[in-house]
């Protein structure tokens, strides 16, 4: 079986969407099941996936699970997964789909096929894409002291000095490992899933997957971006954070939360300290920049001192894994 996993939180007519994109996908391979988990949405979410799964004639394939909280992105996925997983005849693949994306043709099966072919391959990701088939960067390095320096500090020589470390390199349209991937599509093996868990619901939203795929890179499992497969993804539509079509919101805590859980975690309080150091003078030097060049400015509103009281010398946190 394949187990296709989309949580929903208010957004149940970009999740209709993304099932009707999904129904060619279902029919073209065997023993498909998709289930939704609505994260206690609050507004009709339920009512109308449901309503579309009848009315259209999905229910052999798609269902819906209501949760009794909103517990973020690695947790409306895992509680899916567990589910399945320690059944009798558990999944043989899981893939993780956000409810703001469109299937085009095989996306699916292309990624069956890849890791099928490929058992030494943990994780397969899509290539993302905007409606006009414009690609998205969804194949990326794991963060680090220097790609933390590059971001702050936005300057193109030393971001090409620190090329090898920078988390968002250009896109390729050829197959290629990678460190991690966005988990808006991404297929996994269950022998993963086998060798260190679920995914670590104590992450709201964003750094889970960069979190899961370290740990799937730690035992043994690669990851590798399969572009053949291509799913739209309409950014920032399920969050709001990462929307580009819309001026930049000032960052949520649970997006310093996050970054913060990643660091300690994964490299512990000293590395988290360095990386904060090196992305706040990176910070210093392209605010005195941009004043002198009179240019825009590149952050969310208040960004650096959202990032300033979340940094790990603010927060000496010592997180530990779940799920």
């Amino acid at each position: 079986m394949i187990l296709v996993v989309i949580v929903n939180y208010r957004t149940p007519k970009l999740t209709v969407d993304c099932l009707r994109s999904l129904e060619a996908e279902v029919q073209r391979l065997e023993n498909v099941q998709v289930v939704v988990s609505d994260n206690d949405s609050g507004d009709d979410s339920v009512a109308v996936i449901s309503a579309a799964i009848k009315q259209e004639g999905w229910e052999s394939w798609a269902k819906m699970m209501p949760l009794d909280k909103n517990g973020g992105f690695a947790y409306g996925n895992n509680e899916v997964i567990k589910k399945y997983l320690y059944q009798d005849n558990p999944p043989k693949y899981v893939w993780l789909l956000n409810p703001d994306t469109v299937v085009r043709p095989r996306a699916l099966e292309i990624l069956v096929d890849f890791l099928d072919q490929n058992p030494e391959v943990g994780i397969a990701g899509s290539r993302l894409e905007d409606p006009d088939g414009t690609p998205q960067r969804s194949a990326f390095r794991f963060p680090s002291v220097f790609s933390e320096l590059d971001d702050g500090l936005r300057l193109g020589l030393v971001s090409k000095l620190v090329a090898p470390w920078v988390v968002a390199p250009p896109v390729v349209d050829y197959r290629c490992p990678t460190d991690w991937l966005a988990g808006a599509s991404m297929l996994v093996r269950r022998e993963v899933f086998d060798a260190i868990g679920l995914m670590d619901d104590a992450y709201f939203m964003y750094y889970e997957e960069v979190d899961f795929c370290l740990a799937a890179s730690r035992a043994g499992w690669p990851c590798w971006y399969v572009p053949e497969s291509r799913v739209v993804h309409l950014v920032g539509q399920s969050s709001g954070v990462t929307n580009v079509k819309q001026p930049p919101k000032r960052r949520p805590q649970y997006w310093f939360n996050s970054r913060r859980r990643y660091f300690i975690k994964n490299y512990g309080g000293l590395y988290a300290g360095m990386a904060d150091t090196a992305w706040m003078a990176g910070y210093g030097a392209w605010s005195l920049r941009r004043l002198v060049q009179n240019k825009p400015q590149a952050h969310p509103p208040q960004f650096f001192t959202d990032f300033l009281m979340n940094s790990t010398a603010f927060k000496l946190d010592r997180p530990k894994a779940r799920g």
